[in-house]
């Protein structure tokens, strides 16, 4: 059964159903947007969507995907990014960067649930994502631009 990415279906013959999504993605995909944090989903920068939903690749086993798997590289393109990446380089969120497309998926999950969240709907949902840098103002920040951004389209 093939598996879908950004749009695409992949064939997966071959593959060992118990490698992590993650894996796949990397390496054998090489879409590389999604990051390897802590292999133990506590980090939150192998996160993607599948099937719409906010999801830690690491500890996903290829096998065990239920659905369509958007990446960062799919969320958006650089003519067109989705409204939460705009917001990102609006807000000026990223200092080293290595968290950040983990942080984006989140508040893209995030946003597609709830269209105005509170701060602490926020805080809560990106709770699992670590920013080394700290920089958890500017990122509740861009999820609140984002969020308008949304309402507005």
């Amino acid at each position: 059964m093939p598996l879908t990415v950004n749009g695409t279906d992949f064939p997966t013959h071959g593959l060992d159903p118990d490698m992590p999504l993650l894996w796949v993605l990397r390496d054998v995909l090489g879409l590389t947007g999604t990051k390897y944090g802590c292999g133990i989903a506590q980090c939150g920068a192998c996160t993607v969507h599948i099937d719409g939903v906010a999801t830690r690749s690491c500890q996903v086993a290829l096998g065990d995907v239920w659905g369509p798997v958007t990446t960062i590289e799919g969320l958006g393109t650089p003519e067109t990014p989705h409204p939460v990446q705009a917001a990102w380089i609006a807000t000026q969120v990223a200092q080293c960067g290595y968290c950040q497309s983990g942080q984006i998926m989140q508040a893209a999950g995030l946003l597609a649930e709830v269209a105005d969240p509170t701060d602490a709907e926020i805080d809560d949902a990106m709770s699992g994502n670590l920013c080394r840098c700290g920089t958890y103002p500017r990122i509740r920040a861009a999820v609140r631009a984002a969020a308008r951004a949304m309402k507005g389209a």
